[in-house]
């Protein structure tokens, strides 16, 4: 017996996973209402996968009771502790869609968030897409520090090409044989710069990424953050990982070449923030470069990054 023929307007069904880590944040509640909200296209189902990685199982609670309010199916994962690729890494094993997403504990993603992300990596054949994750300052935040939106994290292309990402805003083909079986490194999970790496290490191995500037999420800067030291630090480190995933050939004319590259771009940005020193947000502009082509500086001579969480 034949089967019967589809009907024509039966679409394929396309799966989604959307991972959020989590770490004793309750935004996590606003997380998980934002994206049951997703305006998702025809034939697309989506699944929310939600690793804790707290010693203990802090959040189950709390995520058990949300998810009860939700349409969109979720399972909860303890993923013990205290380091992001531990709990990054059990999502993607969790994980068995075609497509995987993720997005931060403390974001909230715009009701086409993950229609944009699959638009365009569908049309453009690409392994990953990123999309940008907008700071929402708090009215006590110091002009010069909102102005430049130091706490925004905007993908970009060097060249026109995209060669790394962010997990806070991202979407994988996990079908794809560049992705599958890549995992994020535990000795990054506490210095940060875990995401670059992984996506960077993609790049090398010839993945193609691009960027959905529609696929937008929004995050409430933590008041602990809002301060130079902290943006200092993240500028080091974000220079120091980029330097060295970067720089993949290590030899006395390569290593020379960046040291002395980093010492020219390091005087010039201390001198531009000497010469604006009437201005925060110039002066605190330049001399954040500087710290930036500091961390790329020692990215050279060591691998070691400073723990942030």
């Amino acid at each position: 017996m034949l089967a019967a023929p589809h009907a024509p307007h039966e679409v394929a069904e396309l799966k989604v996973d959307i991972c959020v880590c989590t770490y004793r944040r309750p935004s996590i509640e606003d997380t998980l209402q934002s994206l049951d909200r997703q305006a998702l296209p025809q034939g697309v189902v989506a699944r929310v996968i939600v690793i804790d990685n707290d010693d203990t199982p802090s959040a189950r609670e709390r995520v058990e009771a949300i998810a009860k309010t939700l349409t969109l199916p979720l399972t909860y994962i303890h993923a013990p502790a205290n380091n992001i690729s531990i709990a990054r890494n059990a999502g993607l094993d969790a994980a068995t869609a075609e497509w995987i997403a993720f997005i931060d504990d403390d974001e909230i993603a715009d009701p086409d968030w993950l229609a944009s992300l699959l638009q365009m990596a569908r049309i453009n054949d690409l392994d990953a897409v990123f999309g940008p994750a907008i700071a929402v300052y708090p009215d006590t935040a110091p002009d010069w520090m909102s102005q430049q939106d130091y706490h925004s994290n905007i993908p970009v292309r060097r060249g026109g090409v995209v060669q790394t990402g962010h997990t806070c805003n991202a979407l994988m083909r996990a079908t794809s044989p560049l992705v599958k079986g890549q995992r994020f490194l535990l000795e990054k999970g506490k210095t940060g710069g875990e995401d670059t790496e992984f996506f960077f290490r993609l790049w090398f191995k010839g993945a193609k990424f691009g960027i959905s500037e529609a696929a937008i999420v929004h995050e409430a800067v933590d008041p602990k953050r809002m301060n130079a030291k902290w943006i200092r630090q993240r500028k080091f480190r974000s220079g120091m990982s980029f330097g060295y995933h970067s720089l993949t050939t290590r030899n006395r004319v390569t290593l020379g070449i960046t040291v002395l590259a980093s010492l020219a771009k390091i005087t010039f940005c201390y001198a531009m923030a000497l010469a604006f020193f009437w201005s925060a947000r110039r002066r605190n502009y330049w001399h954040m470069r500087a710290v930036f082509h500091r961390g790329w500086l020692a990215s050279a001579f060591s691998t070691q990054e400073p723990e942030l969480y």
